[in-house]
């Protein structure tokens, strides 16, 4: 159940990032793309997707040191694993990006605040952010719970996990 609750500002920790630059990127990716796959047909509708078929997309999570690379086919999203650059590329801290998710804070907001940038194809910038935008989150958004992605709660539930005996 959703509580009444605002993420707090935060940047993740600059060793935090130096590791994550160094740690392999396709499991993040995989994630984001398994739930867009998730997603496409039932949350965000696939027609205003054409536009994306065969392009490249970078998100970067500046303050994770995470560098996301996928592509669409038409059909689902994939990670991609050449060098060639993105079409669009996404930043933001990771605050920023959950707070997104939480529709806690608007990408335009975001954007002019110079906490989200996008570099790239301005057009297909756009057609993201509407797509984006015309998404209804509804029963989902009323389970999520972000403070659940706080840091210190995530250490919390992580020092729990190390703690607790598993029973097989």
């Amino acid at each position: 159940m959703m509580m009444n609750f605002k993420l707090p500002d935060f940047t993740l920790p600059a060793p935090l990032a130096r590791l994550g630059d160094k740690l392999p990127q396709l499991p993040p990716t995989l994630a984001l793309v398994t739930g867009l796959n998730l997603a496409l047909g039932r949350l965000i509708p696939r027609e205003p997707l054409e536009m994306l078929v065969g392009k490249r997309f970078t998100i970067r999570v500046k303050d994770a040191g995470m560098t996301l690379r996928f592509g669409y086919n038409g059909r689902s999203f994939h990670p991609v694993f050449d060098p060639a650059p993105a079409d669009l590329t996404i930043s933001a801290k990771a605050r920023d990006f959950l707070a997104l998710l939480a529709r806690e804070e608007d990408p335009d907001t975001l954007f002019f605040d110079r906490r989200l940038l996008m570099e790239g194809d301005t057009d297909l910038g756009l057609l993201v952010k509407n797509t984006l935008d015309g998404v209804e989150l509804g029963d989902l958004m009323r389970r999520f719970d972000p403070a659940r992605l706080a840091p210190a709660e995530l250490l919390r539930r992580l020092r729990s996990c190390a703690t607790t005996p598993h029973q097989a």
